[in-house]
């Protein structure tokens, strides 16, 4: 007596079935080229990853961490949403940003052109981690790019 399988996986449902099994983000199947920006870094969940680990090489560098010194674990997750949201809203997903426009967020924090490159250099090596394509780095790269001149406010 054989039973016969109650379910049959095939093609992509089958290959995300094993990525997902693996832990392999690079075996999921891509979204279509012409998805948007939000759907091709994963959607919230891959955007949130890429923030998880840039916020942990952010505050594991000696340069950075000051900014993040003293700050309460209340106030970390808070910005971590805040940049959640921003990167999902930028790149035309659901979210909506509910933080402070960036000049008002960063004019306390002499943050320099030295600090912006080490910030941007940070999130590069993430989205690299995470197997982010050229296309939508360079992307991001405008869109945070164009934020530049309201951060960096210390020469």
């Amino acid at each position: 007596m054989t039973l016969a399988p109650r379910f049959c996986l095939r093609g992509a449902a089958l290959v995300a079935l094993v990525a997902a099994l693996a832990g392999c983000s690079s075996l999921r199947p891509r979204p279509a080229a012409s998805a948007s920006l939000y759907e091709r870094l994963g959607r919230y969940d891959g955007i949130a990853a890429v923030i998880d680990d840039f916020l942990a090489r952010e505050m594991a560098d000696a340069r950075i961490a000051p900014f993040f010194r003293g700050l309460e674990p209340a106030e970390l997750r808070r910005i971590r949403q805040h940049l959640v949201e921003q990167f999902c809203a930028a790149a035309g997903g659901p979210c909506y940003y509910h933080g402070r426009d960036m000049k008002t967020a960063h004019a306390e924090l002499e943050i320099t052109e030295e600090t912006w490159n080490t910030f941007t250099g940070h999130l590069d090596a993430s989205l690299r981690r995470f197997k982010v394509g050229e296309r939508e780095r360079n992307e991001l790269v405008v869109i945070i790019g164009a934020m530049k001149q309201e951060i960096v406010n210390k020469n």
